[in-house]
């Protein structure tokens, strides 16, 4: 399996079965994590961490508190596809691997100052 990254006319694409994303709350400054799965044309959520809390960012019900990092699984159905924004006035996305983290924005060299990615499995 492979997930397909686009943002305008750049592209690229990564062979992976799953993958976490990693951000900065641009006001808290709290970490947050989401871990993904490619599955069946989708991908699928299967846990989200916050690292703390503030305003705006309580765990929500069900989450279970380990080692100071708030654990959930989002109540969200399998997405065709991600989109995130890609801004200078905000902290970017981390895409990380089994073996390596690395900024989102750098997968796709050229990409403007403000886009939107697109994360989807990648045709067959």
């Amino acid at each position: 399996m492979s997930l397909c990254l686009a943002a305008g006319a750049v592209s690229a694409v990564l062979a992976m079965e799953s993958f976490t994303l990693t951000w900065i709350h641009s006001i808290e400054k709290i970490r947050w994590e989401e871990d993904w799965r490619i599955e069946a044309g989708a991908l699928v959520i299967t846990e989200a961490r916050i690292r703390g809390s503030g305003a705006g960012m309580e765990p929500p019900a069900g989450s279970v508190l380990q080692n100071g990092v708030w654990h959930y699984r989002p109540a969200l159905p399998p997405q065709p596809v991600l989109r995130l924004s890609h801004s200078p006035h905000a902290g970017g996305y981390t895409l990380c691997t089994s073996t390596v983290c690395a900024p989102l924005a750098d997968h796709l060299p050229g990409i403007d100052n403000t886009a939107t990615i697109e994360l989807r499995e990648c045709p067959r």
